[in-house]
């Protein structure tokens, strides 16, 4: 398994895809209200990367997916297509997953919404996924192994009655979208890949209040949970630094 590292030069321009991928969510977040569709969210959003930005939407026509977003709403755990037909209602969560291409460099993130009022449990599995992003994000340094990372994330999910979806993982990024090394959202203490400066990659888990088992509808792309139960799902992308990490599509609300 062959995994790239990043010279500086490159993490710089990897930096400025994560910031304009983080923008994109803070952008969007006041119109994911009830009553829009995920088709108009997606429009929204492309317009932004396409015309304000001058970026590319990386999923748009990537290996045949039609939208420029991913809109995963309630038990979809992830890679659902937006729709004009998809009304947001209250109480429905959705992830909206951002990748942008900006001068040949890929910036992924994702976080969930609140539609109007939300139901308690489902608040709490919200806040337990983003739990488990930032543990796993914690861990990373040189000398830490990708094992570590999956470990750390399994045991938070699990302490709290929930189950990591085992089919779908973080991986590495850089000049194109998806590159090695898979990184599991589960998984035992020192064992997988160590970390090197350099490294780029997501940590992105997803979280089912119920089982872990998915299931690929007939378009080829949603996936959804197997008892319908619902799921949340929080993404990163990262860069391992010297000493430590640091997180290259961070939110101005959130403190690494």
């Amino acid at each position: 398994m062959k995994v790239s590292i990043k010279t500086p030069e490159q993490i710089e321009k990897m930096r400025v895809a994560g910031r304009l991928a983080a923008d994109v969510l803070e952008m969007i977040a006041p119109y994911v209200e009830p009553g829009i569709s995920t088709g108009e969210l997606d429009r929204i959003c492309h317009d932004y990367m396409v015309n304000v930005q001058k970026v590319v939407p990386a999923p748009l026509n990537y290996k045949g997916f039609p939208k420029s977003i991913c809109t995963s709403v309630n038990q979809v755990v992830c890679h659902g297509i937006p729709s004009e037909k998809k009304i947001l209602k209250s109480g429905d969560i959705v992830n909206l997953d951002i990748t942008v291409i900006a001068d040949g460099w890929y910036g992924d993130t994702s976080k969930m919404f609140c539609v109007g009022k939300v139901a308690p449990h489902a608040e709490r599995l919200i806040q337990v996924t983003q739990e488990c992003l930032y543990k796993g994000i914690e861990m990373v340094k040189p000398g830490c192994r990708l094992g570590d990372i999956g470990h750390v994330i399994q045991q938070h999910a699990e302490s709290n009655y929930y189950s990591v979806v085992r089919e779908y993982c973080g991986h590495g990024i850089g000049d194109v979208f998806h590159e090695e090394p898979q990184v599991l959202h589960y998984g035992k203490p020192n064992t997988g890949m160590e970390l090197k400066e350099g490294m780029t990659f997501t940590i992105e888990p997803m979280i089912n209040a119920g089982k872990a088992g998915t299931k690929l509808l007939k378009d080829g792309w949603t996936v959804e949970t197997r008892d319908k139960r619902l799921s949340a799902q929080w993404e990163h992308t990262l860069v391992v630094t010297a000493d430590g990490v640091e997180v290259l599509t961070r939110r101005p609300d959130e403190t690494f």
